[in-house]
């Protein structure tokens, strides 16, 4: 069940060159599980832009977002204090009761979800690992939250010019039950031939409506097509068609 209602900014603030963070207040009893989603209005823009919540608590949202066009520009000009319509509660988020002992791979914007995912299995009692991979260490975000929260945490770099060098896959460990990701096709991909378990894939997709009524994001299944905003936008690895 998804909900609109208004929120407004308590922080817009850079994280790095083209990431920002952004706080809002607001009723956040729609967010029931980690890689849900928010649907962001915005002046002159006619489709909402849809960012997942990085973490939340009883009356804010925190999420993380990367600068890559025309809205999201926008956003990261939004003074605090600015009102925004918000719908909430998207997505079907990530089921945190398959694993003991999970592995957690974030590759760029695919990092922000799995910081409250993290948050939730440690309370559960379980033990996390976390691959955070970027292309080069000015791109680094949100490391030492993931230690904070006393998950064993690797960095990748593409260049090595911080962590271990190379992709998320090089640097997988041996010990793990149950895998959850997202970010970017490409690493999915890697991660299919090298990951020895089940697991959950978070598809970053182009949205129109962002609920499920406009088809424009849907997926092949094995199960038949899927909207990647309301069946997703996370998927069970068994289940994917690559």
């Amino acid at each position: 069940m998804y909900k609109q209602n208004t929120y407004k900014i308590l922080e817009n603030t850079a994280l790095t060159d083209t990431v920002y963070k952004m706080v809002l207040e607001g009723d956040t009893q729609y967010i029931t599980a980690p890689g849900q989603f928010i649907n962001i209005a915005l002046e002159g823009r006619f489709l909402r832009r849809p960012i997942s919540v990085c973490d939340c608590d009883e009356s804010t949202v925190i999420i993380l977002y990367k600068v890559v066009g025309g809205g999201t520009e926008q956003m990261s000009k939004l003074p605090v204090g600015e009102k925004l319509d918000v719908l909430t509660g998207l997505g079907n988020g990530y089921d945190i009761s398959k694993s003991k002992k999970p592995l957690l791979i974030g590759g760029g914007v695919g990092v922000p979800p799995l910081y409250m995912l993290c948050k939730r299995l440690v309370e559960d009692g379980q033990t996390p690992t976390v691959i955070l991979g970027f292309n080069t260490k000015d791109e680094i975000f949100y490391e030492d939250e993931f230690r904070a929260l006393g998950a064993e945490t690797i960095v990748t770099t593409v260049d090595g010019s911080y962590g271990v060098k190379g992709f998320v896959t090089d640097a997988f460990p041996e010990d793990y039950d149950y895998f959850y990701t997202c970010g970017p096709m490409p690493m999915f991909r890697a991660i299919e031939k090298v990951a020895k378990t089940s697991g959950q894939y978070s598809f970053e997709e182009r949205m129109g409506c962002g609920f499920g009524a406009c088809m424009g994001c849907s997926c092949k299944t094995k199960y038949g097509r899927k909207r990647i905003c309301k069946d997703g936008p996370v998927l069970v690895r068994e289940e994917i068609v690559w």
